[in-house]
């Protein structure tokens, strides 16, 4: 029988070790459950508001104009009183804040009151006479790059668009008239009621939108949005061929149990590589995707501490099972078998995993109230963050297998104490026997088991395994090669030597300390470095001939006229969009495209024509950008597609070029020589292939930020339909979004860095008889405290030494391989960072250590020593 008085007991006896290894089970606990829940509670706001969020039950969507017979089919239903359809039209423009003439007060008044239809025809007319003209003055006027949202009646079919007014939004959008977003009066110095010039026509600012049902996020948005009514849209002389325009139609059933006949019979009319026609059901929204890619890297996180947790909670159990193996030899002794001994101290470890696992999940419940502000602007507004009984049910149950297989190994050693460890007499255990394998190699296939399960991806969980296992394989072998190298230093000094003699106290987890740390630590130091480097190219240093305007939209015959107002030499590029069908006469599998985690070739794609390679760019396969002796059709491609898809010289590729089917050879590979914001195309053509296709053109300068404003002005006001993108304000939003989401990768890898902690908080008190004895001799032969603590601070500072030394190399190779591989951008090590990123991680182990050891350089020798010879 197991005797619960003796169980509590022995938890008080040994109360340190029994702390931290409940610790160590909440951390184990706190990420997977609180990122569990919040992974839940997005995926269930889409879910259950999929139709607000589409604003439709079908979707159909496509960056060129939808096909004849897909429109045929959408009357045809309509007729039937089917269905009702909405279109929706959105690109970026440059808008501009116009000079309202002088009115009176009275009269403001009586406009902001009514809003009656002779208003509106009013505005109608003023529309028309506000055609603009090259003749007609910008001075003074401001401008800005928008989203523009053109949409007919209808929209939105489920949800509501909030106005600041209150009033129905089909009643304010009318032929005349804008609804705005709040930064885009502020930026403009814009109110209510003034006039905003957008494209070819002068509209009025009629109201403020305060919330958009399909457009929950908006932080990747490169402007305010500006809602236009469709029946103005012609006159905004925006919308041409080539013209960068996302077509969308959003379809309203009117019957829920004919919305699959009617999908598919949509889908069948729809040109299938062209247009996607999907229901709320099954579409994907650029939002849903980002949070599944990021939740994703936030799991691998999660994952990644409840392996360090796992050995947190092995190192603390072992060093607690040493506390008390006195008292497992004098069970022995007196006849108490192994299965009695390790059933009981299982029982212990029950009682003490199981108030972690409720610690865990009452501390993921506080954990979900921060998280909001953790996320705040990048979650959408309609998204509650709470936990679910699934995601405690799981969190249960991962916290009794965590508990289960971490604790399996130094539990079964038990077997291996004998009755003479009453004497202190126990001998150093090894660990081959067939149990201690069995053991390890099941706790190996269940942590394979719980990637799986939070992945749920077999071959990302695979490639996170060994990526796991290589960097905790090569924390291990260089922890253990500077622990040979110290072991044969002979220092003088005798702190030092000390210090050196202490690493290898016996029971001092120096090793799994060194190596959690330095997992930790290392995956901390990559983050940084690695958006170091991405601040460095693309925020901090942009080079000085590196353009900061782009121009999008030339028309092929504006372009001598553009050239002449924009008076700066640049060259033009021109951009025909095309997709990829096939490669090698294989199909692609778009709907596997669009699942992968990165660039995909399901996607449009902005296809070029030139002769020449860019400055920055040169052949790394190919005779030369294209082959004389070959008479079909060509392309070269830049090795970032090599990425996507495996491609050789030689190999072919099916586009699909605005309805036409083109097979080209792939002649060579391009790569860039920098990767600055340079103009780039991944597929380049020969001039004779496409130089015939209907196009725009598109260019890049550089510009003195004080003039950016005047050339905009003077651009959108001659040439309304060419987009205008400033990079500086692009690199703005990048550099707040990165920020943010860095903020929140490291909020969550510092648990890796408790688990180390608390690990090295173990040793000190798996070694405390030991550190008590060397501080009582060292006083005995005359040393005083101080020394004793500088021993101490020594040993921990070589601890923290050599963590934050071996993290270092490991985090700058896999920086330098995601820098130069993943990201394909220029890699610094920026050393000044990461040593002080070293500084303060020792100064923390220091600290940790000390603290910990601060009851045992207290210890009086007199009671030591009377305690031994008491025993």
């Amino acid at each position: 029988m197991l005797n619960i008085h003796l169980i509590r007991r022995q938890i008080a006896a040994s109360a340190h070790q029994s702390v931290v290894l409940v610790l160590c089970v909440v951390l184990s606990m706190i990420t997977l459950v609180s990122l569990g829940g919040f992974s839940r509670s997005v995926h269930s706001s889409f879910l259950r508001d999929a139709r607000t969020l589409y604003a439709a039950d079908i979707i159909i969507h496509s960056h060129s104009s939808i096909s004849p017979h897909l429109l045929d089919s959408l009357t045809a239903l309509e007729q039937q009183k089917a269905i009702e359809s909405a279109r929706v039209y959105e690109f970026y423009s440059v808008v501009q804040a116009v000079k309202n003439p002088k009115r009176s007060a009275s009269g403001d008044k009586k406009a902001e009151e009514t809003g009656t239809n002779k208003r509106e025809l009013q505005l109608a007319d003023e529309t028309s006479r506000a055609r603009l003209s090259n003749t007609e003055s910008s001075e003074g006027e401001e401008s800005l790059l928008s989203s523009i949202k053109a949409v007919e009646p209808g929209y939105p079919f489920y949800g509501t668009l909030e106005l600041a007014s209150g009033r129905p939004f089909h009643e304010v959008l009318t032929r005349g008239s804008l609804v705005v977003e709040q930064s885009l009066l502020d930026r403009l110095h814009l109110k209510v009621g003034d006039r905003l010039r957008v494209g070819s026509a002068v509209l009025c600012i009629r109201d403020v939108v305060l919330q958009e049902p399909d457009r929950p996020v908006n932080f990747f948005a490169l402007g305010p949005r500006v809602f236009v009514s469709s029946v103005d849209l012609p006159s905004l002389d925006l919308v041409g061929k080539g013209s960068r325009v996302d077509y969308t139609i959003l379809v309203k059933v009117e019957n829920e149990k004919e919305l699959q006949r009617i999908a598919n019979q949509l889908r069948d009319a729809s040109m299938k590589d062209r247009e996607r026609v999907e229901t709320y059901r099954t579409a994907e929204s650029g939002v849903k995707r980002f949070f599944d890619n990021f939740l994703f890297f936030l799991n691998l996180i999660g994952i990644f501490t409840l392996l360090l947790a796992g050995i947190g909670i092995q190192s603390s159990l072992t060093a607690f099972l040493k506390e008390q193996e006195r008292t497992i030899a004098i069970m022995k002794a007196v006849g108490s078998r192994s299965r009695f001994i390790i059933a009981h101290y299982f029982m212990v470890v029950a009682v003490l995993g199981s108030l972690g696992t409720i610690l865990g999940i009452s501390a993921s419940f506080l954990l979900e109230k921060i998280l909001p502000d953790l996320f705040r602007g990048l979650i959408p507004p309609n998204v509650e963050l709470t936990i679910s009984g699934g995601a405690v049910a799981e969190g249960l149950i991962i916290g009794f297998l965590v508990v289960i297989f971490f604790t399996a190994l130094p539990l079964l050693r038990l077997k291996e104490v004998k009755p003479r460890a009453i004497f202190g007499k126990e001998e150093q255990r090894t660990m081959q026997s067939r149990t201690t394998w069995l053991t390890g190699s099941s706790s190996v296939i269940f942590f394979i088991l719980i990637v799986l399960w939070r992945i749920r991806e077999v071959k990302s969980g695979i490639y996170f395994v060994l990526g796991m296992g290589i960097l905790i394989l090569a924390s291990f072998l260089c922890s253990e090669g500077i622990l040979r190298l110290v072991k044969t230093l002979h220092a003088k000094n005798l702190i030092l030597r000390q210090a050196l003699k202490g690493l290898f106290r016996p029971g001092n987890a120096t090793r799994p300390i060194i190596v959690t740390l330095t997992a930790a630590l290392a995956v901390i130091f990559s983050i940084t470095v690695v958006e170091e480097n991405l601040n460095a190219t693309f925020v901090r240093s942009y080079p000085p001939d590196a353009p900061n305007l782009f121009f999008i939209d030339i028309q092929p015959g504006q372009k001598d006229a553009f050239a002449r107002d924009l008076a700066i030499p640049a060259i033009y590029y021109p951009v025909i969009r095309g997709t990829i069908m096939a490669v090698n006469k294989e199909p692609i599998d778009r709907e596997a495209e669009r699942h992968k985690h990165g660039d995909n070739l399901a996607r449009e794609f902005n296809l070029t024509y030139r002769e020449n390679l860019l400055e920055d760019e040169r052949l790394v396969e190919g005779q030369g950008l294209f082959r004389k002796d070959w008479p079909e059709a060509q392309v070269s491609v830049l090795d970032t597609v090599l990425k996507m898809k495996e491609l050789k010289v030689g190999d072919t590729i099916a586009f699909d070029i605005q309805g036409i089917p083109v097979d080209a050879r792939v002649s060579s590979v391009r790569t860039r020589t920098r990767s600055a914001l340079q103009p780039f195309f991944y597929f380049v053509f020969p001039d004779k292939v496409l130089k015939d296709a209907p196009q725009t053109l598109f260019t890049a300068v550089r510009v003195e930020k004080k003039q950016i404003a005047a050339l905009q002005n003077r651009i959108v006001s001659h040439f309304p339909n060419v987009s205008i993108i400033d990079v500086t304000e692009t690199v703005r939003v990048f550099a707040r979004v990165m920020d943010r989401l860095s903020s929140i990768v490291r909020f969550f890898a510092l648990f890796s860095v408790i688990a180390g902690i608390l690990i090295i908080i173990s040793s000190v008190f798996a070694t405390r008889y030991t550190r008590i004895q060397e501080a009582v001799y060292f006083t005995i032969l005359g040393a005083r405290g101080r020394f004793v603590l500088a021993v101490f601070a020594l040993e921990n500072l070589l601890i923290g030494l050599a963590s934050g030394l071996i993290a270092l190399v490991l985090a700058q190779t896999g920086s330098w391989i995601i820098c130069r591989h993943a990201l394909d951008i220029l890699y610094k090590p920026f050393l000044g960072i990461s040593t002080l990123m070293i500084i303060a991680m020792t100064i923390l182990v220091i600290a940790v250590g000390l603290g910990a050891s601060l009851a045992i350089i207290r210890q009086r020798p007199a009671a030591f020593l009377r305690e031994q010879t008491e025993e």
